[in-house]
């Protein structure tokens, strides 16, 4: 694959306001649990993935949608505090904010609701006002928390300049096949490898049997991650898995933005797939250690002494 490695990374996507609250269990319908502990931090998938990369080296330019409000304020202010590109980051005068409410449990698992707000409304004329820094990037990462057109115009921009696409498909849905033929890495997990193939997940047989589904539509690198298991790579020189590092975690929330953020950085660095994968999975492995979706993006310097550490475990 080609990269530019003096080139930044370009994600595209969304940035919410996280409102989390650490409960014993995740409630079930109609029911009401108290004693848990509320805090904010920033996150959305886009601004996860842009934070996730400026942390573990990458030279980042975010293009997003934020509200005229306290929320979008903040954003700005915290990207800016990692070094992110935020020209880009256009201000939404009608819709506020995204917002996602979280639950998180004890064991780590978590229950999301987003209110996409600005998020909804980043036009594909947003991106084609950009497309300077599109056309002058060395990467561009995407993720399904905004419009599908304005993915579908980034990815057309960057194929007109053979720059490769990494789509992580999530949250879930149906994808054109004129999408994915743009792309040249897609990361789903297990259930958003279901609904993209129609294939069921329950062994090696049905992750190689999704992945080339997922190939013959475009991609030629296909990587189905598998939470605490690690990450089942597909390509064209290479099948696998490449296994997660054991970790205790605590919160799983923003762990495969991290994934994705990391994986995007070693790409671009030029590193063989294995490499980057492991980088990205010991970015991971790291975030699941620590509450909240951006608070939880390692440091380059923490991956790199986790690996360290790990190389002969």
């Amino acid at each position: 694959m080609k990269t530019h490695k003096s080139k930044p990374i370009i994600v595209v996507g969304s940035s919410n306001t996280d409102m989390i609250i650490k409960v014993h269990r995740i409630p079930k319908p109609g029911e009401t649990i108290l004693g848990g502990e509320f805090s904010t931090a920033p996150g959305g998938k886009g601004a996860n993935q842009a934070v996730a990369a400026a942390r573990a080296g990458g030279d980042v330019i975010f293009i997003a949608k934020i509200g005229n409000d306290l929320f979008g304020k903040q954003t700005i202010q915290n990207l800016k505090k990692d070094k992110i590109s935020t020209k880009y980051v256009s201000i939404d005068p009608q819709h506020p904010s995204g917002v996602a409410l979280i639950f998180v449990a004890r064991d780590g698992e978590n229950s999301i609701a987003v209110a996409p707000g600005a998020n909804a409304n980043l036009q594909p004329q947003d991106v084609i006002l950009a497309s300077n820094a599109l056309e002058n990037g060395g990467l561009i990462l995407m993720q399904l928390e905004i419009p599908l057109d304005t993915i579908k115009t980034a990815a057309n921009l960057a194929a007109k300049n053979n720059i490769p696409v990494i789509l992580n498909p999530a949250p879930a849905t149906q994808l054109p096949d004129d999408l994915l033929q743009l792309c040249s890495i897609i990361t789903p997990n297990e259930s958003e490898t279901e609904i993209l193939t129609g294939v069921k997940i329950t062994s090696e047989k049905s992750i190689i049997k999704a992945a080339h589904k997922l190939m013959d539509k475009g991609p030629n690198t296909v990587i189905i991650t598998l939470g605490a298991r690690g990450a089942f790579v597909v390509s064209k020189d290479l099948t696998g898995l490449i296994p997660a590092f054991k970790v205790k975690p605590v919160d799983t929330t923003a762990a495969g933005d991290v994934f994705n953020g990391a994986l995007a950085v070693a790409i671009q660095e030029g590193k063989s797939l294995i490499d980057a994968l492991t980088f990205a999975n010991a970015a991971a492995a790291l975030s699941v250690t620590k509450l909240g979706a951006q608070p939880s993006a390692p440091y380059r310097k923490e991956i790199i002494d986790f690996l360290n550490t790990h190389k002969n475990n």
